[in-house]
């Protein structure tokens, strides 16, 4: 909790600080827009393993209606350039719409991830393939969950920026099996060798609800890598 608690203090700072540029962006493109907000630690102990620890906290308008957060920490191996695996395990809580975290729970669950991700590179673009299963412990029993994302990342030269566009689907093994359509563009800083910010919009069409609501997104990122 105390690590949450640091967390929205920094998304309160960030948020006084940025949000007269972001209404005059988004105030006339949507009618309700939320605020997704992630931070990031990786940790690289050579240059085959590594460790990542993430939090999110979500919320339906923009910095307000908090939802959802989600803590999880990864462990990846680097097999060559173009293959990492990876095992996750996090917990994830969402809290009935209407406020922030009002409750009881909508939904309280574990999930343990194990995935796959494969690259390929053609000049300054990247191309990333993700695929995740999600091994889902929930109040209302076990489910499992497969995960889809294809990612595309173009690097300018001689620049710390980037830009990243990303198409996700979830499947369930039940009826409706196509659950959820999730895609982004995001931009992204690298401020120092540690540091690096995204800002962009995600839109998320779901097709059975479960887990988390909500159709548009303000997206802001903190990443840290520590060596």
């Amino acid at each position: 909790m105390f690590f949450l608690a640091s967390f929205s203090f920094f998304i309160f700072v960030f948020y006084a600080t940025n949000n007269f540029f972001f209404l005059l962006i988004f105030s006339n493109g949507f009618a309700q827009i939320g605020s997704w907000n992630i931070l990031n630690f990786k940790i690289k102990n050579n240059k085959s393993w590594n460790y990542l620890l993430e939090s999110q906290i979500r919320s339906l308008l923009f910095y307000n209606h908090f939802h959802y957060y989600e803590y999880k920490a990864f462990i990846n191996k680097r097999f060559s350039q173009q293959l990492i695996t990876s095992l996750g395990i996090g917990k994830y809580q969402t809290y009935q719409e209407g406020g922030n975290f009002v409750k009881p729970l909508k939904s309280n669950e574990i999930r343990i991830s194990p995935q796959i991700i494969t690259l390929q590179d053609f000049s300054n673009i990247q191309l990333e393939h993700r695929y995740r299963m999600e091994l889902r412990f929930t109040q209302n029993g076990y489910r499992n969950r497969f995960r889809y994302r294809l990612g595309l990342k173009y690097i300018f030269a001689k620049l710390p920026f980037s830009l990243h566009l990303s198409s996700e689907i979830f499947l369930g093994t039940h009826a409706p099996y196509f659950e959820r359509n999730r895609s982004s563009f995001l931009c992204q800083f690298k401020l120092s060798k540690m540091l690096s910010l995204q800002y962009g919009y995600l839109h998320q069409l779901d097709y059975r609800i479960n887990d988390e609501t909500g159709k548009n997104f303000m997206v802001f990122s903190l990443m840290l890598d520590f060596f």
